[in-house]
């Protein structure tokens, strides 16, 4: 009688390696700081929809304590709706703005994250055709409220920025504000001089005249891999740049965006912004409430 042999379970049949792929993790860093944040973002929500103590809105805000709220309410610093507010307990319904010292404030406090967006997913909150969206990739408390900032294309990869504060948003994308962005691009062959030329001193697309800051050959093995830095937030602007000039892009990664990069962090991954990146987003935002 022929010996029966068992097929033997292969590792991805096991049930430990199937529990190992289900706790896979795109977010890099620590799981306290993101609990955290999506307590941050849960209870902003929260206050936002609820009738509540003035102070606390300041508080939660994230510019003081309540005590040192409650000070600069005494002071008169504080206004809700354009008038002066110096009572103890009042109350803020929902809709109301706030100003303290003139700066208007929120009864929530804002999360900054990065990514390196992969390849194949959409770069909004949701797709009405279904498709997979860079939201998909974040699994943290809170996330429905957060959003990205700018767009890439389905297929163009990179670092993409993400956050719950519309003015850090605006001022990153808003056309006068020209925020330096630098691409890597992979073109379907190498690039002729005159089109490299071309392409600093502008070249002329349906929407105005568009040039690079810079653009040249980074990798001394691929003749057809250009770095390029742009400071224009147009639709497309890139592949419309290298299309204008009959050139098929192959691959177009984002490597940074203002002073943030994605050095470090894998494809398809994020994390949140540390102090360092926090203070630029604060810098940038004094800017933006400046002009």
């Amino acid at each position: 009688m022929a010996k029966e042999y068992k097929k033997r379970d292969s590792k991805e049949d096991k049930p430990e390696f199937k529990k190992a792929v289900k706790r896979k993790e795109n977010y890099k860093g620590s799981k306290k700081a993101r609990s955290k944040a999506g307590e941050k973002l849960s209870k902003g929500e929260e206050l936002e929809k609820t009738t509540i103590r003035l102070n606390k809105y300041i508080a939660n805000s994230g510019l003081c304590s309540r005590r040192q709220a409650d000070d600069m309410i005494a002071k008169g610093r504080v206004k809700v709706d354009g008038e002066p507010v110096t009572e103890m307990g009042f109350m803020v319904v929902p809709g109301s703005k706030v100003k303290v010292n003139g700066s208007k404030i929120e009864p929530k406090q804002f999360i900054y994250a990065v990514m390196n967006k992969p390849k194949g997913y959409i770069t909004t909150k949701k797709d009405p055709q279904g498709r997979k969206t860079v939201m998909d990739l974040i699994k943290m408390e809170g996330s429905h409220l957060l959003y990205p900032v700018g767009r890439l294309d389905r297929n163009t990869t990179g670092l993409l920025l993400l956050t719950n504060d519309g003015d850090f948003s605006q001022a990153m994308t808003h056309p006068s504000f020209e925020v330096k962005k630098i691409y890597r691009v992979k073109l379907d062959r190498k690039p002729e001089k005159e089109d490299l030329l071309a392409w600093v001193e502008g070249v002329q697309l349906e929407d105005g005249l568009m040039a690079f800051e810079q653009v040249g050959f980074v990798d001394s093995d691929d003749p057809t891999v250009l770095g390029l830095e742009i400071h224009s937030g147009r639709n497309r602007i890139v592949r419309r740049m290298f299309e204008h000039l009959n050139y098929e892009v192959k691959g177009l990664d984002r490597v940074m965006m203002g002073e943030f990069d994605h050095v470090k962090l894998g494809r398809g991954k994020w994390r949140l912004l540390n102090d360092k990146e926090i203070r630029y987003v604060e810098k940038v935002k004094r800017k933006f409430k400046k002009s």
